[in-house]
């Protein structure tokens, strides 16, 4: 029994001395992990209200909305867009109203113009017909002359004009005229119709 019991002793001096050194061994690594995980749990915590704060900011900017001030601009300044569009097409109404207007002054003075240019050519072709009917009754009128009493008036006339007559008469009208007038006349006559009947096409 006394062996037992001396045996039995060391094995509980070894176990509590293991025992012992663990605690220690704990005790100091806890005491370490407080040491240096204090100061950066404070650092953390530290830290963690600027983070916060910074949210915040951010989250006020982005959900950020315009003053009274600012909407009262806003709507003034659309209201003036407004005004300026609707000068714009009031203005661009009354171009086009000018020219229509101006359209329709030009159709009427077209038409007028037109209505004219009629007017002128009858005008003209009546004119040109009773010159005609005048030129054909006075040419009547010197054929059935005597060639005495018509001699003395074509000597008178221009020689353009007396070769007009004499180129409408009858040839023994104009040559009984021809015979009665002066040489000088009936040379430069006879000259002027040559000249008008040269231009005459011969084929």
């Amino acid at each position: 029994m006394s062996k037992q019991l001396k045996s039995k002793r060391p094995r509980r001096t070894r176990v509590g001395t293991l025992f012992m050194l663990s605690v220690l061994l704990l005790g100091s690594a806890a005491l370490r992990l407080g040491f240096e995980a204090g100061p950066a749990i404070a650092r953390e915590v530290a830290s963690l209200p600027d983070a916060e704060t910074n949210s915040g900011d951010v989250a006020k900017q982005a959900v950020s909305v315009p003053s009274s001030a600012e909407l009262q601009h806003m709507l003034a300044a659309f209201q003036q867009r407004e005004k300026n569009l609707a000068a714009r097409e009031a203005e661009v109404e009354d171009r086009m109203k000018a020219m229509e207007i101006a359209n329709q002054a030009i159709t009427q003075k077209l038409a007028a113009l037109e209505a004219a240019e009629v007017k002128l050519e009858a005008t003209l072709s009546l004119a040109d017909g009773a010159t005609e009917a005048d030129l054909t009754r006075l040419t009547a009128v010197y054929e059935q002359m005597k060639a005495k009493e018509s001699a003395p008036l074509f000597e008178e006339m221009d020689p353009d004009f007396a070769a007009g007559f004499l180129a409408r008469m009858k040839p023994e009208a104009a040559a009984g005229i021809m015979a009665g007038l002066s040489p000088q006349a009936a040379y430069t006559i006879s000259v002027v119709l040559a000249g008008r009947n040269s231009s005459v096409p011969k084929e």
